[in-house]
């Protein structure tokens, strides 16, 4: 009975009621068609002995109608084995890292950390999709979303100053390349490793967007610039942040990450968690149909 739950475990409250009526009828006892109520008990029980009395149903026997309640309410509820021919749905709460390869970055000491908050995401992202984009003056996407970490440590591990062309830094593309990747932005993050650089209008509009659509972006921001490179502001990567996730330093990774696992599929269907569990439901729910029918039987 591993992994046995309930799908509707709120039906379990309608038993209270039946415990409720089912004590009643216990303290009041068999029903005599109401003879019960004016002979003394010594009589009632002579009368039924010789009897006289039909006398109504035991106190057991009317209990039956109770019991066939109650197994319907234990259907209702949902009790559910896991199948193990559970169908396997496309998982839609991705994660994106987008990590900055402007020269800025790639020419100097921030690559490395930007590789070594990137390689972290992935150790505690282990059950959500994660997917990499870089960019510098362009965006490209090195690999869609997978479940296969060691695919994406591969990638990151490499990265140097020659692995993407073009100059400057526009994290505006990264942003909407992220929003065209996602199949259900609503449900998905992007994180944006960057020390800030290229922050414009057109970045913010886009993740302003990509907010609209429902998913979070998370910024993280990296020290070390290439020799000669201009600073971007220290707030820069916060007007990202604005309409949804926050911005944070690269020392922060770590709780970055834990929030991030427990965040996957926060809008999930429970239709489609339904479809991984057997429904024992209306199996329980048929064996009511005895005590009823027990009710029907005919006396000689």
């Amino acid at each position: 009975m591993t992994g046995a739950l309930l799908l509707r475990p709120w039906w379990l409250a309608a038993l209270l009621p039946l415990l409720a009526l089912a004590w009643w009828l216990d303290r009041r006892g068999p029903s005599a068609g109401g003879w019960e109520q004016v002979m003394p008990p010594q009589m009632l029980a002579a009368m039924r002995a010789l009897g006289v009395l039909g006398g109504g149903p035991g106190r057991w026997a009317a209990m039956r109608p109770l019991g066939a309640a109650a197994l319907l309410v234990l259907g209702l509820s949902g009790p559910a084995l896991p199948r193990a021919d559970a169908p396997v749905l496309r998982r839609t709460d991705s994660v994106l890292i987008a990590i900055d390869m402007s020269p800025s970055v790639a020419r100097g000491p921030a690559l490395a950390q930007a590789q070594q908050v990137a390689a972290a995401l992935l150790q505690g992202l282990a059950g959500r999709p994660v997917g990499l984009i870089l960019y510098s003056g362009e965006a490209y996407a090195a690999s869609a979303p997978t479940t296969d970490p060691r695919t994406l440590q591969t990638l990151i591990a490499v990265l140097d100053r020659d692995t993407v062309p073009g100059h400057g830094s526009r994290p505006a593309a990264a942003i909407g390349l992220a929003a065209r990747m996602l199949s259900d932005a609503g449900q998905a993050d992007l994180v944006l490793i960057s020390d800030g650089g290229g922050v414009d209008a057109q970045a913010v509009a886009e993740a302003g967007r990509l907010a609209a659509a429902g998913a979070r972006l998370w910024t993280v921001r990296i020290d070390g610039a290439a020799p000669q490179a201009p600073q971007p502001p220290a707030d820069a990567l916060d007007r990202l942040t604005g309409a949804g996730g926050q911005a944070l330093r690269a020392a922060d990774v770590d709780g970055l990450a834990a929030r991030l696992d427990r965040g996957g599929d926060r809008r999930r269907d429970p239709a489609l968690s339904a479809l991984g569990y057997r429904d024992l439901g209306p199996f329980l729910a048929a064996l009511a149909a005895l005590p009823l029918l027990q009710m029907l039987r005919r006396r000689a």
